[in-house]
């Protein structure tokens, strides 16, 4: 729900007691879970991003990665850039009071875990839901995963304060390497998250309602299965045009979040964006460049009717 105050050393204080235990990021996963932890279970929920006295401009930031295959790497990598991500978003100012969602997308026809969602948050729960995601690594191999039904899922089953109140859209940030399915069968909305009976639709139509509450970028990162695929690349831009971004290194996604949110929040230019991370020590400076080249301040399209 968004309460809580993120907190670096909270953070350095996990991770410095599992590195001496030999314990886990990922404790329910790598202990040998099968299926879905209860609290990312998408069945009968809404997720909510809400405002309040501490944080009375909530911003709904989610990112959902693929963790089939390949891509089952990446939330690894986003559980140890965690706190650069919200130390750009903090500490320069891109969002004053942003909540993070993770979840992980994998193939509703074959796998036991096909759509797992936290919750947004504010503090150092993120960390937490963020490693009580089972890395299956399934997917059928067929060069399409279930992300028309995360996205169906952020569009009918969130509920964020920023649109809701302000007209200002969340962000949502897919994180993967293959198609989506043309359509969602709506018995997989019925099976999996709890709905009626939607019916078939089409991910074009599912498109047109989650970027009506969501700024929706695509990541494709270097290392998965299917990086720099033309078709994969060619489909994901008919869908949401500029907001398809290829990263020729995985370490630099974080930044990329934090920045690509910077510029959609009028908060910061690219090169000044650039800037910053030089000033917290990152590396990531030339691939954020090349991933966000030709994008300057203010950037963000008005809001869809």
């Amino acid at each position: 729900m968004g309460s809580g105050i993120w907190s670096t050393d909270v953070y350095t204080a996990a991770a410095r007691y599992r590195a001496a235990t030999g314990a886990s990021a990922f404790a329910y996963s790598d202990g040998g879970a099968t299926t879905t932890h209860p609290a990312l279970d998408p069945y009968g929920v809404v997720r909510e991003s809400r405002d309040s006295a501490e944080h009375p401009d909530s911003l709904a930031i989610a990112v959902l990665f693929d963790v089939t295959g390949s891509m089952g790497h990446v939330p690894r990598t986003l559980q140890r850039k965690l706190p650069g991500l919200l130390g750009l978003l903090l500490r320069k100012e891109y969002a004053r009071d942003p909540q993070i969602m993770f979840g992980a997308i994998g193939d509703a026809y074959c796998d036991r875990a096909p759509l797992q969602v936290g919750q947004f948050e504010s503090d150092n729960r993120m960390d937490e839901h963020l490693g009580r995601i089972l890395l299956e690594g399934g997917g059928g191999g067929q060069k399409r995963e279930s992300y028309e039904l995360a996205m169906y899922f952020m569009a009918r089953h969130t509920s964020i304060d920023c649109h809701e109140k302000r007209g200002r859209r969340g962000y949502l940030f897919i994180i993967g390497d293959e198609l989506p399915y043309r359509r969602l069968d709506g018995t997989m909305a019925r099976d999996l998250i709890g709905d009626e009976n939607p019916g078939d639709l089409r991910v074009e139509t599912i498109v047109t309602e989650v970027t009506r509450k969501y700024d929706t970028y695509y990541i494709l990162p270097a290392g998965a299965s299917y990086a720099g695929d033309r078709e994969v690349l060619r489909e994901w831009r008919r869908l949401l045009g500029q907001n398809v971004l290829e990263l020729d290194d995985l370490s630099a996604v974080c930044e990329t979040i934090a920045l690509t949110v910077g510029l959609g929040e009028d908060a910061v230019d690219l090169g000044t964006g650039l800037h910053h991370l030089a000033d917290v020590g990152s590396t990531a400076g030339p691939s954020v460049s090349r991933a966000l080249a030709g994008r300057g301040r203010g950037g963000r399209p008005a809001l869809r009717p």
